[in-house]
């Protein structure tokens, strides 16, 4: 009994003396702590809405504040630890080892990260755009530090790994979309008429914008006949919805004016006749 009394208050004793030695120290150590954390959070938020007032894009406002608190809460850890009498210099060491290899083994993640940080200085698009990258095209819906999300024509959501978007050809065509077609005609064909029967349309359709202006002309040439080139443009959103609409009308208004169209073989067709029917008849 008498010995466990004895090794109580030995413990005491230690944890009085250990106290009155580090006691400051520790209190110190933690209210700079606390400091430090409240000082790094503050200053993230202030250097984020600096960065949004002077117009920077959101994610990079963010990014830069978050950056920045955590530089901070590093040195005030540093401190915190020196102030315990802490060498830090072998926590740096085996930081910077942890971090090499931590990027070896997420290099593909921070490859999207540095590929998004790209895009959000560069800009070479915007929330809005209408773009088409690697054979996808969309409206851009949302730019992540890692990733880039597009709203399709059909409303489907498409994800693309920024690492994937930096480096390739990427068709931006902002509000509104060309529409490249090519029709065939005979050489019997009033190219003036033709050209104003279809230029007249689009001039008159509400969806097609007066700038740019439509553009109506002889494209080419082929056997038997010319080939008349049209480029017009449509709201982005609405691409393939409008392009199959406004071409019905414009194939409706060349039979009515009974513009000749050539066959796969150069074979003039009458107004309303397709090479199908021609066959048929062969």
């Amino acid at each position: 009994m008498k010995d466990e009394l004895k090794a109580v208050e030995s413990l005491i004793d230690t944890l009085i003396e250990f106290s009155v030695a580090y006691g400051m120290q520790i209190v110190g150590a933690i209210i700079v702590l606390l400091i430090g954390l409240k000082v790094a959070g503050w200053v993230s938020r202030k250097i984020s809405a600096l960065c949004v007032k002077k117009e920077l894009d959101p994610t990079l406002s963010i990014f830069i504040g978050n950056i920045v608190k955590i530089v901070i809460i590093a040195f005030v850890a540093i401190i915190t630890l020196g102030n315990f009498g802490i060498s830090t210099a072998p926590l740096i060491a085996l930081a910077g080892a942890a971090a090499f290899g931590a990027t070896l083994a997420i290099q593909g993640p921070l490859s999207n990260y540095g590929a998004g940080l790209s895009i959000i200085l560069t800009r070479p698009f915007t929330i809005g755009d209408t773009i088409v990258v690697k054979g996808v095209s969309g409206v851009v819906n949302e730019v992540k530090l890692a990733y880039t999300q597009l709203i399709g024509e059909d409303k489907e959501l498409i994800t693309i790994p920024n690492k994937r978007i930096v480096g390739e050809v990427i068709v931006n065509s902002y509000e509104y979309r060309v529409v490249e077609a090519r029709i065939p005609v005979s050489n019997s064909t009033d190219m003036h008429k033709a050209t104003s029967t279809l230029r007249d349309i689009l001039d008159k359709d509400d969806a097609v914008p007066s700038e740019p202006h439509p553009q109506v002309g002889v494209h080419d040439f082929t056997y038997g006949g010319a080939i008349i080139g049209l480029r017009y443009w449509v709201p982005s959103q609405r691409y393939f919805q409008e392009r199959y609409r406004i071409n019905t009308i414009l194939l409706t208004a060349l039979n009515k004016s009974d513009i000749e169209m050539l066959g796969n073989n150069g074979v003039a067709l009458a107004a309303g006749v397709t090479s199908t029917d021609l066959e048929e008849q062969d």
